[in-house]
């Protein structure tokens, strides 16, 4: 199929319409069976759960051209996982996993066009998500719900090479114990808006949210997990029953280990550490690994000694073989990539 007449250089990581998107409508206790359609537009009761009561979660994966020219993604089954999981906490329904993962694949295979070429350094972007759709004015779940899946293309998340970050140790809490911080909910991410806009405000890339319990141990930032490397090469990464288990991060540790031979730990990570560290990155869909080069702790900088003038060596290394598993350069373990053509 020939490829939309697109810069693909210079698009930017924002929203650009494509020609399809899939739509799936439950009621009566079951989901019906979807449809792909051009109308780009949703139609709800001004009382919809969603918009009273914010019950609504998402998904973030890719759709790439690998070396070879096959468009495929990245362990969808680890997204339909983690919805499910977010569904379950929020009482909303379940979409089955196995429609999400084939639903991924009709919605990008319906927008090919749109599927960035190999070496161009873009993506195709799929942003699956949910939310009660009928009234509901007293506090309680929706009946009814929409679950939908929209692509746009999006160009390199880092212009000009990945550049370590300055970032800030906040003031504010991303998420509470026994809260809602292990899943996707939308209500996460709109908490966190003030918190970085106050950061960005201040001169800084991001936030580095601590436990809101003892406000002595690493979380992660309003939407990645962190990656350390100690000064003896081990990749470690902060544990808590509040973190978003992110499917790059947890693909990284994989990689780490099976393909680079270093040793891999999760566990509690304190502030204390910090100083100690050699690199440090954030690891998320958008970029894969963001390198962090300075962390200021109310006044007080920690300079990672990677610098802040590149990667890394061992987050480069990192970043280096999961995008070439990505592209198709590295073979992948079983079960990571799902071809759509």
């Amino acid at each position: 199929m020939e490829k939309k007449n697109i810069d693909w250089a210079n698009i930017g990581f924002g929203y650009q319409d494509t020609d399809k998107r899939f739509v799936s409508n439950y009621k009566n206790g079951a989901w019906d069976e979807g449809t792909l359609t051009s109308d780009n537009t949703v139609t709800i009761s001004e009382c919809a759960c969603v918009l009273q009561y914010a019950q609504t979660c998402f998904e973030g994966l890719k759709a790439y051209t690998t070396e070879d020219g096959h468009i495929v993604c990245f362990r969808p089954d680890l997204n339909a996982s983690r919805m499910k999981d977010s569904c379950l906490r929020l009482e909303m329904p379940v979409f089955p996993e196995d429609r999400f993962v084939q639903a991924v694949k009709d919605v990008v295979l319906a927008n090919e066009a749109y599927v960035p070429p190999y070496g161009s350094g873009a993506t195709l972007y799929i942003r699956p998500y949910m939310f009660g759709s009928n009234a509901v004015i007293g506090v309680k779940p929706a009946d009814e719900y929409q679950f939908r899946i929209f692509t746009t293309p999006v160009g390199p998340y880092f212009k000009g090479g990945a550049k370590p970050l300055t970032i800030k140790i906040s003031d504010f809490d991303r998420a509470a114990p026994h809260g809602t911080g292990d899943i996707k909910a939308g209500l996460n991410y709109a908490m966190s808006l003030h918190a970085i806009v106050t950061a960005h405000n201040e001169g800084y890339a991001e936030n580095m949210y601590l436990d809101a319990a003892t406000r002595t141990k690493v979380e992660e930032t309003g939407g990645a997990n962190f990656l350390f490397i100690t000064k003896d090469g081990k990749v470690v990464t902060p544990k808590s029953n509040s973190i978003l288990p992110s499917i790059t991060r947890r693909s990284l540790m994989v990689v780490a280990k099976d393909y680079l031979g270093l040793e891999v730990e999760e566990r509690e990570v304190y502030v204390e550490e910090l100083k100690d560290f050699a690199e440090c990155g954030l690891c998320g869909t958008a970029a894969v690994i963001s390198p962090v080069g300075k962390i200021v702790d109310h006044g007080k900088e920690i300079v990672l000694p990677s610098g802040m003038d590149e990667m890394g060596p061992t987050i480069k290394k990192l970043y280096d073989t999961l995008t070439g598993i990505q592209m198709g350069r590295i073979e992948a373990p079983d079960g990571w990539i799902e071809v759509i053509k």
